[in-house]
Parts: C-alpha cells; structure tokens; sequence
C-alpha cells in the first residue's frame, strides 16, 4: 500500500488559543477549508449532490467503500485516506512569531492530490485555528517529506517527485519478544462487543490493529492482506498484562455538521504486556505508524511502542 507522510511547520501571526488536543480543531479547520477550495456546489449536502463520486472533498470526507469484488465490500464504513497527526503539546496559548509543526498522512492515490491538501491547510492558517473569538492564524512557512524540504510557504512551488513509500507486512520471522510497552500518545478509541473498551486486554488491541490494517490494504492497497486473523486473535488471549496505567479522558468538540458538542474521549497512558509477542510484531509495527481505533483522521489512536 503507497502512503505519504508529510510534515507541515507553520509560523504564528496572529496569536491566540488552541484546545489541549488540538486533532480536534485541526480536522474542523481542514473540513471547512478543503470544501472551500474544491466545492463546486457549496449549498447541498455531499450524500445529494451528483459529483459526489468524482468530488475531493466528498471522496475524503465520505469515503466509498472500494471498487473491487462487483462493488462489494465486507467494510461497513471505509477508512478515511488520511491522518492528521496533530502536535502533541498540550499547551493551549500561541504568540506571534512562534511555530508549531503537524503531520500528514495520505493513502493511496490521495497522495496525488497533496497539491490540494496543501492549498486547503494554508486556507485553514489564513481563516484561523481555534475558537472563533481567539483564532491562531498561522502560515504554512514549509513542508518536508523523506528528509526533504518539498515545499516552500515563500515561493509556493512543490518540488516535482514521489514522496512515498510502500507499506508491507514484513515476511521475515521476527526477533523473540517477550515483552512489549504501547504508550498512548493520543487518546485510543475503540468498541469491543460493541461498547467502547477502557480496558486493553492485549487481544483487544490486536483485533482493533488487524481491523486497522486489514480496511487500509483492502481500500486503498492491492486488497485484503493474507493474514490468520482467528490464529493470532486466539494467541493474543494468551497474552498477559504485566503492568497498566490507564486512563480514560474525554474530549469536547463542536460539529457544526450536526451543530452540537460532541465526546471524543479514550484511554490514555501506558500498558506493558508480556508473553509470545512476535508473530504480532508485523501487524503492530503498522499501527504504530497509522494510528488504529476510532476517529483516526482527528489523530486519535496514535500509539508509541517499547520492546
């Protein structure tokens, strides 16, 4: 599967207020801005308008379910082609003159549209991040990608290339494991039996990284990978919690698609577990770098991990 990373480094020119977790604030900004930029009929809702299909921000906002198997899909809901990996700072005030970076990431052919992220993120610094009375309006000073610079605020040109990478599940037999760290650098959300979990059981968290993985090749790779989901599942039950600091936190945002507050909470902190952790080795290594869990393009689930 091709995906991009792409770190933006913005400057602060005007200053003001930004929440704690600021994924939040930085996918509200982003929405309005994309559908500014490519919104051709700007009145209807995406789900009635006839270029829904063909339309940017209706096939990243409203991902359709992937073109293989007669237009057939065991995804009841796709993932979304991208990640906004918001700064990790939980300070909320910004001054003028000071900087800040983000990352993005892009899956599949949504990488052939970087142009128009890039146009979309510098609207979002020009409107304002934030609470409408307090807006950090920042520039987008430059962008880098596979160490290099790519993209320059000042002349505005993106330098000509492939910025990506292939992402696999590595073949190779692992290195013996017998004990793993997951740190949650940003709240983790997920259900399990249809509930949301705030307790991470280590088959719970390798049932949400295999749904992870698995929706991501499946939409926007060569399809499904080979993987014995039941076999790693039921070696995952098999796996101990050594040591947990967990804690479940929420948090507030404004959608002002269903004009309401909403809670986006999840659990936080850190988990050690211990047992055969190998064979699971491949599948984690990708959720690391993708998130996993619910809203991952808000940059929830982003997961850090110690062997």
């Amino acid at each position: 599967m091709k995906y991009g990373s792409y770190l933006f480094s913005c400057v602060v020119r005007e200053g003001g207020r930004l929440p704690p977790f600021k994924g939040s604030a930085f996918r509200g900004a982003f929405g309005h801005s994309l559908k500014k930029v490519v919104c051709a009929v700007r009145h209807k809702e995406c789900r009635d308008c006839l270029l829904n299909r063909r339309c940017l921000y209706a096939r990243v906002f409203e991902t359709p379910p992937p073109a293989g198997n007669g237009g057939r899909s065991r995804l009841a809901a796709p993932p979304h082609p991208y990640v906004i990996k918001p700064p990790l700072s939980p300070r909320t005030d910004f001054a003028p003159g000071e900087d800040f970076d983000f990352a993005l990431l892009l899956f599949g052919e949504f990488n052939d549209y970087l142009p128009y992220f890039i146009y979309a993120f510098e609207e979002m610094g020009r409107t304002g991040l934030g609470k409408r009375n307090q807006p950090v309006i920042c520039h987008l000073d430059r962008i880098t990608a596979q160490g290099t610079e790519i993209y320059s605020g000042a002349d505005r040109e993106l330098l000509p290339g492939d910025w990506t990478d292939n992402a696999f599940l590595e073949t190779e037999p692992p290195p013996a494991v017998e004990g793993l760290k997951v740190s949650f650098l940003t709240p983790l959300r997920l259900k399990f039996d249809n509930r949301l979990s705030d307790d991470l059981p280590f088959h719970i968290l390798i049932r949400a990284a295999l749904r992870r993985i698995s929706s991501l090749f499946e939409t926007f790779g060569a399809g499904e990978p080979s993987i014995d989901y039941k076999g790693l599942v039921h070696g995952a039950e098999k796996i101990r919690t050594a040591h947990k600091n967990l804690r479940w936190i929420d948090i507030k945002r404004y959608s002002s698609r269903q004009e309401q507050e909403m809670l986006i909470g999840g659990v936080t902190g850190d988990i050690l577990y211990q047992g055969e952790i190998a064979p699971y080795l491949p599948v984690l290594k990708l959720a690391e770098r993708f998130h996993l869990g619910k809203q991952t393009a808000f940059g929830l689930g982003w997961i850090e991990l110690e062997f």
